[in-house]
This record gives C-alpha cells, structure tokens and sequence, in this order.
C-alpha cells in the first residue's frame, strides 16, 4: 500500500538534499535514515507538534491514498 503524505516544504527539501543520487526516492531516503536510526539530533517540540498533528489528522480521516490522488490529478 502507498500513502500520499503531506510534508513542509523545507522538510523535502531536507530531504532532498539527503539522496545518495538524483533518482533515489524519498521512500529510500526515510527507509535508510529509519534503519541507520540515526539520532544525531534529536526530536524538537515543534517536531514533536507536528507528528502528533499529523497522527490526529490519520485519526480523524483527513488522508487521500496514493491512487486516489493520481486519479484526481488524471495522472
């Protein structure tokens, strides 16, 4: 299953800046971070705010599935 989630923008572009190569997807950019449990830097409050923004969001319903967003998009 794929989700679509929303992210802020300098978060992908953290992100982005993350890729060991241009084609490499954010996917694999969080899958590697995830697994490497890197923790060099810790949780900020407004982090930690936004995580939990993020979860009530799921929690209430406020998501769109990664087929039906291409579909809206007609992609």
């Amino acid at each position: 299953m794929i989700t679509t989630v929303q992210i802020r923008t300098k978060v992908r572009d953290r992100l982005e800046g993350l890729k060991t190569h241009p084609r490499e997807s954010f996917n694999d950019v969080i899958e590697r971070l995830i697994n490497s449990q890197i923790d060099d830097e810790p949780l900020t409050d407004e982090d930690l705010k936004e995580i939990e923004a993020g979860l009530e969001d799921i929690k209430a319903g406020r998501i769109i599935s990664h087929e039906d967003l291409k579909r809206k998009l007609g992609l």
